[in-house]
This record gives structure tokens, sequence and C-alpha cells, in this order.
């Protein structure tokens, strides 16, 4: 067993993992940083497709080219240790506070063999995964032919694979319609894109260059009530969705030979909760602090571990504020005295879910609604503290926003100081 000890260790080697490990090396501690694949860069390196980096970089970037970015910054950082096809499968957790008692992890690796690593903070960002056929239910057989569309993107993009020739995608998030066109290019056909929903749920950018520039049909407020085929996929019935209800006797059937799924992402907390940190019920991922520090004292979480982000720029960014936190944190500073944010009418959830009173906060969240022209409100008590228009909302882009200490002025100790955020 190889025994080290570090300032910090990060769990994960993906665009929030990168992030947050080079941005708490450049602070001056050691770092180890654990990924269980034998690559950095995480989804990103089979995302080859451009949009990464227009918010960060001011590029329009591929996913592997915004990888290597921060993979450079992470290899020329002093006093960080990479620990590649590595994975964490005990871990420990001694609370206390500024950093005082050791977080224990135990880590399995055909590189390295038995690893036991402690460190004094840790960093959460595993990310997310795919929502599967067994998460949704759809009625059939189980015949070969059926895939998420993550892994439909790595057979295409990494290992050279055409998974199929006639597909329909179920589900509208943003992997199922890049998919959508990735097949498209690959000289596959893509019949259709099938949403419960009534609106699309991936972002408005990959409706238009995904499907309407190749003339996919995306059936709205309709599922895929039936999957048929014995061996492989043969076909599927469509229906129509009214009142939640699937009017099967209006279906009608695609002949098809592939099936991809595209129906959500979840927090991958399987670490988060052998650390034994609380979740929201409303993201998945952990309940967080102002500073983005979990329930356990010394964990932190960011990232598509802590809430579904829509672009990686965001993630970078929440990641980057992370390893600031845990910085204080292990300096001694990090700051105690926090009041609570809720959400409001219309917002499913806002993150971090407490607010510093005397230092710049920034809030990520999740509308509900699907409107034009509407308003998003932060009160203070009651009193508001923050009005911004809002040309357009749906739940498929997250929103942010960020208070700085004038707007939160009206913080007093005789007060609650409950800050909540609507969308009307």
């Amino acid at each position: 067993m190889t025994e080290k000890r570090y300032d910090a260790v990060v769990f994960g080697g993906g665009s929030a993992g990168l992030a947050a490990a080079a941005r708490i090396a450049s602070e001056g501690f050691s770092v180890a940083l654990l990924e269980r694949e034998q690559e950095l860069g995480g989804v990103l390196n089979q995302c080859i497709h451009s949009g990464f980096g227009l918010h960060v970089f001011r590029e329009d970037l591929t996913g592997p080219e915004y990888a290597e970015r921060f993979i450079e910054r992470v290899r020329g950082s002093s006093g960080l240790d990479v620990y590649l096809d590595t994975t964490a499968q005990e871990v420990t957790a001694g609370g206390g506070g500024s950093g005082q008692e050791p977080i224990v992890v135990y880590g399995y690796s055909r590189r390295y063999g038995i690893l036991r690593l402690a460190a004094r903070a840790a960093v959460l960002a595993m990310g997310c995964r795919e929502r599967n056929r067994g998460n949704i239910g759809i009625p059939g057989s189980r015949p070969a032919g059926v895939f998420t569309a993550g892994l439909a993107q790595r057979l295409i993009n990494i290992d050279g694979y055409l998974p199929g020739k006639r597909a329909v995608i179920v589900g509208s998030g943003d992997i199922g319609l890049i998919m959508a066109r990735r097949l498209t290019w690959s000289g596959a056909q893509v019949l259709g894109v099938v949403e419960i929903q009534s609106y699309p749920s991936g972002l408005t950018r990959n409706i238009v260059q995904c499907l309407n520039d190749f003339d996919i049909p995306l059936h709205l407020s309709h599922v895929v009530s039936r999957i048929i085929g014995r061996d492989r996929v043969e076909a599927v019935e469509v229906s129509p969705v009214r009142e939640g209800i699937a009017q099967i006797q209006e279906g009608f059937r695609l002949d098809c030979d592939t099936v991809l799924l595209s129906v959500g992402l979840v927090p991958d907390n399987e670490l988060s909760k052998k650390f034994g940190v609380a979740l929201n019920p409303e993201t998945g991922g952990p309940l967080v602090d102002a500073g983005l520090q979990t329930t356990v004292p010394g964990v932190f979480a960011c990232g598509n571990v802590l809430h579904v982000h829509d672009l990686v720029d965001y993630v970078t960014e929440e990641s980057e504020r992370c390893a600031a936190f845990a910085a204080e944190y292990l300096r001694g500073r990090y700051e105690l005295r926090q009041y609570r944010l809720q959400p409001g009418a219309n917002v499913k959830y806002a993150v971090p879910n407490r607010y510093f009173p005397e230092r710049e906060n920034r809030f990520y969240l999740r509308p509900l609604i699907v409107a034009n022209q509407a308003r998003l409100t932060v009160r203070l008590d009651g009193e508001s503290v923050l009005e911004r228009r809002l040309a357009h909302v749906q739940p498929s882009e997250m929103l942010s926003f960020t208070l700085s200490p004038k707007e939160l002025a009206g913080v007093s100790p005789s007060r609650e100081n409950t800050l909540e955020v609507s969308i009307t």
C-alpha cells in the first residue's frame, strides 16, 4: 500500500475536477486528483462538436480542445499529483473545523496498486450519468440496439462504430439533439425525436442547428409507448400524450434498428453518499452552503455532481469558485456567517442554498415555466433587492445571477435575512 498526505483531494478529472484541482494548486496547496478513466478530460473527450469556451475563453472550441486547456494547467501545476485509472473505493471524513481532522481515501488502481491518501479537504467533482431505459420504463421487448445517447456518442467519436442506420431518439436533451446531427453526418437516418413534454428539453440553439437544419422531426407531447423487436430493434410505437396519458389508439409506428435515450442526467453521487453528505431532493446533488461546502466539514462539491449544468463554461466558473472557498477553508479562514436562500414561484431550485452577507454571491437556478418577457425577482425578507427582465425562460436553460454586498446591505442580525428568488 502506498500512503501519501495532501492538503486536498479532488475526485474526478473532467471539466469540474480539472478546474478545481488547478485552482487549489495555484493557491499553494498540495493536491491529489483522482480519475477512474485512463485519460483526463471526462466526457469532453467525446464531444468533438464546437460550442465550448465561449464564456471562459471567448473562443469557439471543441470538447477536446477545451479539456486540453485545463489539462495543460494541471500538468504545469506544482504540488499537484494526478492518479489516472484509479477508483476511490472507501472514504472517511473526521469532521472538525478548519481542516484539522483528516479525510482518508482508499483508492484502487492497476497503475499504483492500493493507495491510502490523507487530506484536509476534498472536492467532489464526479460529474453526472445518463438515465437509462430502466429509469423511464418503456414497455416492450429487450432487443439489442437500445443505447443512451452518451454511449452512442462514445461509440462513434471514440471507438469508431456506427450504432445503427435508422434511429429514433427518445427525449430532446442536448446530447440527444447533438447525436441526431452526428448520426446524420455519419450516414444514418434519424426518423425523429420524441419528447414527452410540450417544449424541448435542450438548448434552443441545438434545436435549430441539430434538428431544423437537417429537417429532423420533433414530436412534442409524445412518448415511445413500445419497443418492438426480438434480437434487434425493429420498430417503435409513438403515441401522443394528453393530460399525462398516452393515447395508444392514436399512435404510429416508426421502423428503425436503433433507439437512443436522451432522457436526462443525474448527479453521480455514490461517493457523496459514502462521505455521508446530505443530498438535495430537487437537484439530486449535495446540499451546500454559500461556499459550496457540503454538510460534512471540509468536503466541497461543484459541477454536474452538484447540479446538472447546461454549459461547461458554467461548470468551470463554479468549480474555480468552489476551489477558492476550499483554499479559504485550508487556511482556516472559512466564513461561517451565512443566511438562507430559497426558491420561490416558478423556480425548481437555486444553488447554492445559502449566501454570505458581506461578499459577492453567485447563484444558479432552474425555472419551472416556459415564458417570454419574464421577470426575475430576488427578495430579502419580502423586500425586493434585485429585479431583472428576461426575454425568454424555459426549464432546459439554466439561469444565473450575482448579488453584490451593496444589494445585500439590508441584512441585519435582527432579521431572518431569508432570500427568495422567483420568476413571474
